[in-house]
């Protein structure tokens, strides 16, 4: 039911303010039939433009065979799925000081999720799913090289997959949420600036305060890759 209502509450903001909003849907991902139906009613009957969900269910990742079904009725409906993740996260098994399991586990969970998404085939089986992976996607980028690595001298990672890791980094949208110049521009210059979307993370305490202040406050980046984050790119993703 919370789900449910969710939905509901962002469907009638975006009706409220047309020009201002649209919006993604809340799922119960513990039930995959139900999550299908809840997605379903949300894209088709509501317009809402696809889903935010956590990087696992009850600790399963996406790559888990019984997932499958869902990533293909997203994929039919066109729907965005954006990854973004709730506590616990795995650091948290590790620490619970310092705040880490935020600002280390957030970035541990959505290389997990990536590397998840890819290792296990999903992005083979389905060709067109669009992906949205939050906070610059983790460690992502940064860890690409070893994931490589791993594929090209460990036949389990090539259990699923004939590319490397790196051939899939393009088929996934990252937003912005680096909190760092130089992250940001390493995510750009590994996928691309036409695959990046604004983020801001509010309204926790780990939020940008004025995200496109900062956007266009970024002397590394040119006005075209500014705008590409700022509209361009989220314009053409979601059909705006």
């Amino acid at each position: 039911m919370v789900q449910f209502l969710g939905s509901i509450i962002v469907h009638q903001m975006t009706v409220d303010y047309p020009e201002r909003f649209a919006g993604l849907a809340t799922l119960p991902m513990q039930d995959i039939k139900a999550a299908i139906a809840e997605l379903e009613r949300s894209v088709v009957q509501l317009g809402l433009k696809g889903a935010m969900i956590n990087d696992q269910i009850n600790g399963r990742t996406f790559d888990e065979p019984e997932f499958l079904p869902f990533w293909k009725a997203a994929e039919q409906m066109g729907a965005l799925l954006l990854i973004h993740q709730a506590r616990p996260t795995l650091v948290t098994e590790r620490t619970t000081r310092y705040h880490l399991p935020n600002t280390i586990g957030n970035l541990v969970d959505r290389a997990v999720t990536f590397a998840s998404f890819v290792f296990g085939g999903v992005m083979d089986a389905c060709p067109n799913l669009n992906i949205c992976l939050a906070h610059g996607g983790g460690y992502t980028c940064f860890g690409i090289g070893r994931m490589d690595r791993g594929w090209q001298v460990r036949s389990e990672a090539r259990s699923h997959i004939t590319k490397p890791p790196s051939a899939y980094l393009r088929r996934f949208y990252y937003d912005c949420l680096t909190h760092s110049e130089a992250a940001l521009r390493l995510v750009i210059d590994t996928v691309g600036a036409d695959r990046v979307v604004l983020g801001t993370d509010w309204p926790a305490d780990m939020r940008i305060d004025w995200p496109v202040s900062w956007v266009l406050g970024l002397q590394s980046l040119t006005q075209e890759e500014k705008d590409l984050i700022l509209w361009k790119n989220l314009e053409r993703l979601l059909g705006l």
